[in-house]
């Protein structure tokens, strides 16, 4: 499970997947790799007055150089006088800002890979040491959880979400349903496999996310791109192999999330203008996406828990009476909910390179813990396998960020 969104709790994403649709949330338009994503609108960019006439142009220039001149002019008599103190503490004042911005980078960083990580193996914990057989009523409360926080937030005015009307509604709930999907089948599949071999067939997404781009979009990958796609393919099958915790159950799940997680991917591409269309501000940002899908998925969520009579075994388990369990399915909402935050400011202080590389190279701490924590039996053929198929994904994101500096 991953960015929620993805962030909200959701399934593992890729990097790639979640910096498209951090970015397309804002912009509208595919991103451009090695290209410092901002998330702020162009008002608050800043831009040219579209009626500046030449005359106004040069007459400001005029003034502008005057104003620096005497600017220019009394900075040096403060440097004749006291140059040095000067010199210094334009020197501290840059190394503080250095250090400052170095520092929320690592933070942010660090904050980004412990969500990530922590939403993956609290989930698995859940569902396969406490053997809580009701994955959709997990993933209704802790989007639960998520709608609670986001409209306090949004109440005290710390953060700005979307009204939501029934014009967004609509033409929002095609994306949504999908969403359900993935995060339903993420959870079924998390149950029966581990961690490991879960981000490895995750891989198998951007395949398919690939085939759909060239397909719906027409969009064109180079060859490394595609050498990457097929080093995973090779990963998911010899992992599969090798896994002598091989569960046909767990992996069935696992292909029909790939599928979905894909078509949610490419299905954001094409809402999201039209989505953007039908809000009063024009836009629609994270926060608003978080808002607007897990509200929806609560009634839908509400319904399979009807259908797949989840509500007969929540009448009879046990866990629903242990505190602790209840405070770790919460702490489960919650750092869902923290990977879109923390997923928008490390693209912030960063960058998309940085962002990418560090999502991908983050799956390989995970599926260590994964196999540490859990006690998952392996062999030397399925440690290579999954190894094989991490490393195919920083190929991947690198292969990916030269393809779009190129275009």
């Amino acid at each position: 499970m991953g960015s929620r969104n993805p962030p909200l709790g959701a399934p593992l994403d890729t990097p790639d997947t979640v910096l498209e649709r951090l970015v397309l949330e804002e912009t509208g338009k595919p991103v451009l790799s090695g290209e410092r994503s901002s998330l702020l609108s162009r008002e608050q960019n800043g831009g040219v007055s579209p009626v500046s006439s030449p005359i106004n142009v040069g007459r400001r220039e005029i003034f502008s150089r005057s104003i620096s001149g005497s600017k220019s002019l009394s900075n040096d008599d403060i440097d004749l006088e006291d140059g040095k103190v000067v010199k210094e503490r334009d020197k501290n004042s840059r190394s503080y800002k250095a250090v400052k911005i170095h520092n929320q980078a690592i933070l942010s960083g660090l904050a980004y890979c412990l969500s990530s990580c922590s939403m993956i193996l609290v989930n698995k914990f859940v569902l396969s040491s406490y053997d809580f057989n009701a994955g959709i009523s997990l993933m209704v409360y802790q989007n639960f959880v998520s709608v609670v926080i986001v409209s306090t937030l949004s109440l005290f005015g710390i953060i700005s979400t979307e009204p939501l009307t029934w014009r967004l509604i609509k033409v929002w709930l095609p994306v949504n349903v999908i969403f359900v999907g993935m995060l339903i089948t993420s959870m079924f599949s998390l149950k029966y496999i581990n961690v490991a071999m879960v981000t490895v067939l995750k891989n198998v997404t951007n395949v398919i996310t690939a085939i759909g781009e060239v397909y719906l979009f027409k969009k064109q990958h180079d060859n490394k791109v595609w050498a990457a796609l097929f080093l995973m393919i090779i990963s998911a099958v010899s992992g599969g192999i090798t896994d002598l915790s091989f569960h046909a159950v767990g992996y069935a799940w696992q292909i029909v999330n790939c599928f979905l997680t894909a078509s949610y991917s490419l299905t954001l591409r094409r809402v999201m203008d039209t989505a953007k269309q039908v809000t009063k501000s024009g836009n629609l940002n994270e926060f608003s996406m978080v808002l607007l899908n897990n509200s929806l998925s609560l009634p839908l969520g509400v319904l399979l828990v009807v259908l797949f009579n989840e509500v007969d075994y929540l009448t009879k388990t046990p866990l629903l009476r242990i505190p602790m369990f209840w405070l770790v399915m919460t702490f489960s909402g919650v750092l869902g909910l923290a990977i879109s935050f923390t997923s928008m400011w490390f693209l912030h202080q960063t960058g998309a390179t940085t962002y990418s590389l560090v999502g991908s190279l983050n799956k390989i701490p995970l599926s260590v813990a994964g196999i540490l924590l859990f006690k998952v039996p392996t062999s030397l053929e399925n440690f290579v396998s999954i190894l094989f198929g991490l490393l195919a994904g920083v190929f991947f994101a690198k292969a990916k960020l030269r393809e779009r500096s190129q275009s």
